[in-house]
């Protein structure tokens, strides 16, 4: 059937039309940011990532759990890091970061489309120097985004290897970074209401210190504590840490012994989920509502919420910890 050029003409509008309103429906059916879903009155924690410092897919695995995420990579993989709001004495959102991530770029952007917190009322909080944990410090150098004095803390042997070794010496050298000293159970403050408390942890300290945090808030209290080698090496108590906080974020590299291939632990050491869950057992269940696993090897089968060993772990009373969740402290 032939139309006239009119005609034409209003099927054609009424198609862009159409286009346009299926747009915006579209958009409209986006989730609004935490931060404006949650509408948090005080400070928050938010959980920016959950992985073991290699991350997932991870170089080198050609196995079913990275294979697929090398083709179709999943945007709630990201290693281990936490972020932390509050407001400064000017009524400003400031924040803190957990952790300098290979995943800085998108932890960093999220952080700061969610909170509205600008480079310069930001902190950088260092646990250790493994690569999952300090490596992302490059993305505020010269080749990236050439950053100004972006406050950087570690403890006294990072902060030394970072100022005398390249190329994170530049960062100091340039001004990219400002370099903070941390002192152990010495509390820092971000904000008006939130202090951090670094806690020396034992683990493989090839080139610093290896610390947890508490992170304490007015209303609550977390404990991040992403690597130790074995809890019963610790000089504190991990129960009594526990009682002290409403939450804690807590080292589950791997879920049990066969996951690593029964490998000498002493190359590896971390606490084995079902360690830290044996360890907890005879606690009330409120204590063990506390404890969010974070920090999970690629190959541990707690990253699959359909998995045997992720209902154990739920199932016995605890958490694993989860991309985007979001906390008040």
């Amino acid at each position: 059937m032939a139309f006239s050029v009119p005609m034409r003409f209003i099927l054609y509008s009424i198609v862009i039309v159409a286009a346009a309103v299926c747009s915006l429906l579209a958009c409209s059916t986006d989730k609004p940011p935490r931060a404006t879903v949650l509408e948090q009155d005080g400070p928050v924690l938010q959980v920016l990532g959950t992985l073991q410092d290699g991350g997932a897919p991870h170089i080198g695995c050609n196995r079913p759990c990275c294979r697929n995420l090398f083709l179709r990579p999943a945007t709630d993989r990201k290693v281990v890091c936490l972020g932390v709001t509050d407001t400064n004495a000017e009524g400003e959102s400031v924040g803190a970061l957990f952790e300098a991530t290979p995943d800085f770029p998108a932890q960093l952007q999220a952080f700061q489309s969610d909170w509205d917190i600008s480079l310069d009322r930001l902190s950088v909080f260092l646990t250790h120097a493994h690569i999952g944990h300090y490596s992302g410090l490059m993305f505020l150098g010269r080749e990236a985004l050439g950053a100004r004095n972006v406050d950087v803390w570690a403890m006294p042997r990072f902060r030394d290897f970072l100022i005398g070794n390249g190329p994170w010496s530049q960062l100091v050298e340039l001004g990219n970074i400002r370099l903070n000293g941390l002192t152990e159970l010495q509390p820092v403050s971000i904000g008006e209401s939130v202090r951090v408390v670094p806690l020396r942890v034992p683990h493989r300290d090839e080139y610093s210190e290896t610390v947890g945090y508490r992170i304490e808030g007015p209303r609550k209290a977390a404990l991040f504590i992403p690597d130790i080698n074995k809890w019963d090496v610790w000089e504190l108590a991990l129960e009594d840490e526990l009682a002290k906080v409403s939450y804690a974020f807590l080292d589950a590299t791997f879920y049990d012994a066969e996951e690593v291939g029964y490998r000498d632990m002493a190359e590896i050491p971390h606490p084995f989920i079902i360690e830290t869950m044996e360890r907890l057992r005879g606690l009330p269940s409120s204590e063990k509502a506390k404890v969010h696993f974070i920090h999970l090897n690629h190959t541990n089968p707690c990253l699959d919420t359909t998995s045997q060993a992720y209902h154990s772990v739920v199932n016995a009373g605890y958490h694993v910890a989860r991309f985007g969740q979001t906390l008040p402290l």
